[in-house]
């Protein structure tokens, strides 16, 4: 484990018997699914950004954003790293006041977060040659009613198929890969690093990418609750502030392709390796990451998009406003100290 990580289970029960952070310190717990698209935080946090901005942030490891929403409604949680959800829209709807506040990932054409992959026994055999095949067989996800499952629709549809047509498994990233290789499953859509790791394993075929068949998506995001913004409206910009410095060293680092380049690179690879369960740095040199904003811009455009998916679907229980889902002024105050992001040389 590392330092000042805590792992789900015991998670939020821990937390209240931790003990006290530095007066000056602002506790903040924020919930991850321990992806390598986490890595804004990951820099942030090895590198001391979250400590010199007096933020004592604890990671809380879960299988999904979706599974975050309970501990957010209990005050557990103070912050979210995950994809916006059907489960995040009903909490809103319910009164739960937990807001977009920033991007974490998303989609431009080039840069893969998810990627349809399918069992090499099958493309081999060809029983699998195009979308249409997946037609009856068991396809991993992270967890219904997310941003991955609006993806998973938009690839589906190029074969002419629905989600009703497919038999969804829902798992955690890392256990597509184990799913994939007990032949579980026959097709997974994981994010990195599951995807190249099932590939180096030659378990799995890359079929599609998600920046192909849903370009621009807003797949993942930081969110903050209304408490912590209300009531410490300068520690959650402070905590933006920290959180943005991180995701521009990662920017930093990479070259044109998304690839990690230079010194600057192999710095970040090892934070990688010591935040995620890949422990080999050839494994990170070896794919482009998805796009992490240095400005934290969000897609509001492609939000409204998945909330309609998700309508569409019969998966959202009242009305959602949303001035309330998204807001960003705590980003626009850290922005107004940061300054835009220029390239470090």
């Amino acid at each position: 484990m590392f330092p000042g990580r805590i792992l789900a289970t015991a998670v939020l029960a821990a937390l209240a018997f931790a003990a006290p952070a530095r007066a000056e310190m602002d506790k903040v717990a924020i919930g991850y699914t321990q992806t390598a698209t986490d890595i804004g935080l990951y820099v942030a946090d090895k590198r001391g950004y979250f400590r010199e901005a007096g933020i004592d942030l604890q990671f809380v490891l879960f299988d999904s954003a979706a599974r975050m929403v309970a501990p957010v409604a209990g005050g557990d949680l103070q912050a979210v790293a995950g994809a916006p959800s059907a489960a995040f829209f009903n909490a809103v709807a319910r009164g739960i006041d937990i807001r977009m506040v920033a991007d974490k990932v998303s989609t431009p054409p080039g840069r893969t977060s998810q990627t349809l992959i399918v069992r090499k026994d099958l493309v081999e055999s060809g029983r699998f040659k195009t979308i249409a095949d997946l037609k009856g067989m068991k396809v991993a996800n992270g967890a219904p009613g997310t941003a991955a499952s609006n993806t998973l629709t938009k690839m589906l549809e190029r074969g002419g198929l629905t989600l009703a047509d497919i038999e969804q498994v829902f798992l955690p990233f890392p256990q597509h890969v184990i799913a994939l290789a007990n032949k579980a499953v026959d097709a997974a859509l994981p994010a990195e690093p599951a995807t190249t790791e099932a590939i180096k394993r030659d378990l799995a075929v890359k079929i599609l990418g998600d920046d192909v068949a849903y370009p621009n998506h807003e797949i993942a995001v930081i969110f903050l609750t209304g408490k912590f913004m209300t009531e410490k409206p300068d520690a959650a910009k402070r905590f933006l502030k920290a959180f943005l410095r991180g995701v521009r060293d990662h920017n930093d680092a990479l070259g044109p392709d998304g690839r990690f380049v230079g010194a600057k690179g192999e710095e970040i690879i090892k934070i990688l390796n010591e935040y995620t369960p890949i422990k080999d740095p050839q494994f990170y040199r070896d794919f482009a990451l998805a796009a992490c904003d240095p400005d934290g811009s969000v897609n509001v455009a492609s939000v409204e998009t998945d909330l309609a998916a998700f309508r569409q679907q019969k998966l959202i229980e009242g009305d959602v406003d949303m001035k309330k889902v998204v807001d960003l002024s705590i980003l626009k105050a850290a922005l107004a100290e940061l300054g835009p992001y220029k390239r470090a040389p």
